[in-house]
């Protein structure tokens, strides 16, 4: 039977997407995981802090690799967005409390603005261990 190319990952546990896109996706050994913000799936409000927000991004990113197979040890690289760089420290204090070393290689700045404005949008891509 031939692999499928990608495969999408979706879990209740998260925000669904309000558009046309997968949470994440799978293709390969790789995960990609769509930008997530601080939106609260139950309530659908922003978390009031940047770093409320940032910690509710880095969970929903969690649950959606440990859906697909993996874990935070198994994320290369992020992308974080700030609205604000003014907030860079506060979400560099909270993003130190998921990753240990070695630690995923990071981009982060500063866009003109985010999905609801938000404060922080972080994406991710992991790669699977061999199964």
């Amino acid at each position: 039977m031939e692999e499928k190319a990608k495969t999408a990952v979706f879990s209740r546990e998260v925000t669904p997407p309000v558009g046309p896109y997968s949470q994440a996706v799978v293709t390969g050994s790789l995960v990609f995981v769509s930008g997530q913000i601080g939106l609260d799936p139950g309530t659908k409000a922003l978390k009031q802090t940047v770093q409320e927000q940032t910690r509710l991004a880095l969970e929903n990113i969690e649950k959606l690799v440990v859906k697909a197979g993996g874990s935070m040890d198994d994320i290369v690289k992020t992308t974080v967005f700030l609205a604000d760089m003014k907030n860079f420290a506060g979400m560099n204090q909270v993003y130190s409390e998921f990753f240990s070393e070695p630690y995923p290689a990071r981009a982060a700045f500063q866009v003109a603005e985010l999905p609801l404005n938000a404060m922080v949008e972080i994406e991710a891509v992991a790669r699977l261990k061999e199964r």
